[in-house]
Order: C-alpha cells, then structure tokens, then sequence
C-alpha cells in the first residue's frame, strides 16, 4: 500500500523556520511529481510548493523567496523548508504525490500542522 507520512510541523514564533519532511512507501518516488498544500481554518486549500521528477520547482506567490521544496530520491522523501514564517502561514500542510507515467488519483498525506504564532 501507498503512503505519504508527514512530520516537522509545531508552534513557531513569527520570523521562524521550520523543516517539514514527507516520507513515500509503495512508490518509487522518482517517478512522482511531488507537492506540498496547505489549508488553514475556512480557506480552500492551495498549493504551496512543487517539484517535478526533474528537479524543477514552482511556489506559490505567498511563499516564494520564503520556502524551498527538494528531494532526496533515494530516501523517498520530499522536504519543505519553511523560513521567515508568518502567521498567515499557519495551516495544515499536507504532502501529495502524482504519478506521471499514467493517469492515476493522486496520493495524499494525513497532514501536518504549522502554527505561526507569538
């Protein structure tokens, strides 16, 4: 079975940083597109960050120069460094996985929370 398994959420102050780490089983993560989403309490979920099997990356205007995505393919696992944290960046954050050599349902994590907050 698949399974995504987020960890590095936590209560931050403003200003700080965070790591979140995603953890693959059942996949072979090279063959994945991987992202990260968020969604905070009564807004619609939106993507934070991507990564392409190629190492390309795309972020969200309201993270980008503040978070960076990367993976280690031989780990399987997917990371979101989170710096210069504000409180709007508090949310559920949850790591998703797409196949991209046939069309499949996305996989998606059980979430972890970040709290921005002094």
């Amino acid at each position: 079975q698949v399974q995504l398994v987020e960890s590095g959420g936590g209560l931050v102050q403003p200003g700080g940083s965070l790591r979140l780490s995603c953890a693959a089983s059942g996949i072979t993560l090279s063959t994945y597109q991987m992202g990260w989403y968020r969604q905070a309490p009564g807004v619609q979920r939106e993507l934070a960050a991507t990564i392409s099997n190629g190492g390309r990356t795309n972020y969200a205007d309201s993270v980008k120069g503040r978070f960076t995505i990367s993976r280690d393919n031989a780990k399987n696992t997917v990371y979101l460094q989170m710096n210069s944290l504000k409180p709007e960046d508090t949310a559920v954050y949850y790591c998703n996985a797409q196949y991209m050599v046939v069309v499949r349902p996305d996989y998606w994590g059980q979430g972890t929370t970040v709290t921005v907050s002094s």
